[in-house]
């Protein structure tokens, strides 16, 4: 039975492939560290939660390593085929020299479908299993201090605890002391209580047993905690995390899709709630009301269009970026046979070069352009793909012609 691909094919797409892989693994390991020294300096991570979150780290190092490895790929294999005159040998047997750039067109577009998939599903996996790392770190700190000093508090959010004993998540004789808006406390004073924590939402849910409120005033009124079916009281309050909306890219495109759909629909609920209230404060000649800062909810219409137009950039950048791969190995392999030097390392910096000096600068003062809502996201993110096609295209017809 015939081969599907011939052997001339089969060979260059070996070369490609176990160069490809050696180099990955090389650039994913250096960079490796830099993203576990980031997430220790900003979540504080100790060694052991270094080490538990290590597994996750790898796959947010890659959509940044896959593309500049694909580059010096094709530089090392075309580079270093066209030297040694075998790509002269090729053209000279009849081969055309774009079939022999087939293996690696063909490498760059499974490496910007595995790029897309990376950022879709794997990435917010391994940053919602970092998470969840952290959440036990801070419950780790959270109980080990109140074991140790008997005492925790947490300034942003007024909260003041103190214990007279910890007995693993039970907590005996406690004082809890919380702040309300106007900087006036309340003490909440419990026999017992018990402590879980809430991983998915990042809160502490604390249940308590005969649980007496202090208000301002001095009052001992019973607290209106939230009551069990135990018959306990409930308190909840968040961990020191970021718990905010999360990152878009930490988001899956499904996510992102109903998240855009959400602000849309708030959106056109806002803008008739605007209407009725402008009708309403011209029926009764209330016109102040309509230059007030809170009339029709503007600023929620602010903040649901900077979130939509956030979500929308990174929507469409996934494609581009992703897409990238392929645009650089279109320009890179032409480019090294172009240059027909054994030396790699020339004709990968000859193009890494502008890609970094132009193309990535391009492509992220874009982006940002479109986050703040001052360009379309559907076009803006291709600009640097577009660029690097039509340099690819001259590239090729050199190639081709001489």
């Amino acid at each position: 039975m015939r081969p599907f691909l011939p052997l001339l094919h089969r060979y260059v797409f070996s070369e490609l492939l176990k160069v490809f892989l050696l180099v990955l693994t090389v650039l994913t390991v250096l960079t490796m560290f830099v993203g576990v020294f980031q997430e220790a300096t900003e979540r504080g991570l100790g060694p052991r939660q270094l080490i538990q979150v290590l597994p996750y780290i790898i796959p947010n190092m890659l959509p940044f390593t896959i593309p500049a490895t694909l580059l010096m790929t094709v530089s090392v294999v075309y580079g270093r085929i066209a030297g040694d005159q075998e790509i002269t040998a090729s053209k000279a047997a009849g081969i055309n020299v774009v079939s022999l750039m087939g293996p690696a067109f063909f490498l760059g577009a499974v490496m910007s479908v595995c790029t897309l998939l990376l950022t879709d599903q794997v990435i917010p996996w391994a940053m919602a299993n970092i998470q969840r790392t952290v959440i036990a770190a801070v419950e780790e700190i959270f109980l080990d201090k109140l074991k140790t000093e008997s005492r925790l508090r947490y300034k942003p959010k007024g909260i003041d605890i103190t214990v007279r004993e910890v007995q693993g998540h039970k907590l005996i004789d406690v004082v809890f002391r919380k702040r309300d808006s106007r900087g006036n406390y309340f003490t909440v004073q419990a026999r017992e209580a018990h402590i879980e924590f809430d991983h998915d939402r990042g809160i502490a849910i604390v249940h308590m047993t005969d649980a007496v409120v202090e208000t301002p005033s001095g009052g001992g009124n019973r607290f209106p905690f939230q009551l069990t079916q135990r018959g306990e009281n409930q308190f909840e309050f968040p961990l020191p995390l970021d718990n905010g909306q999360k990152k878009p890219m930490y988001l899956s495109l499904r996510k992102i899709d109903q998240e855009l759909n959400e602000i849309e629909e708030h959106r056109r609920e806002l803008e008739e709630r605007q209407a009725v209230e402008a009708a309403m404060s011209l029926t009764l000649g209330a016109f102040d009301r309509m230059s007030s800062p809170g009339f029709a909810s503007g600023t929620e219409l602010a903040v649901g269009k900077a979130r939509r137009d956030r979500l929308r950039t990174e929507y469409h950048s996934r494609f581009a970026l992703a897409c990238s791969c392929f645009f650089f190995v279109l320009l890179g392999s032409p480019f090294a046979i172009m240059h027909a030097k054994s030396q790699f390392l020339t004709s990968f910096l000859y193009c890494f070069g502008p890609i970094v000096g132009v193309y990535y600068p391009l492509v992220l003062g874009l982006i940002t352009q479109a986050k703040r809502g001052h360009m379309d996201p559907a076009w803006a993110t291709w600009v640097g793909n577009a660029l690097i096609l039509v340099a690819a295209l001259v590239v090729i017809r050199r190639v081709t012609r001489y």
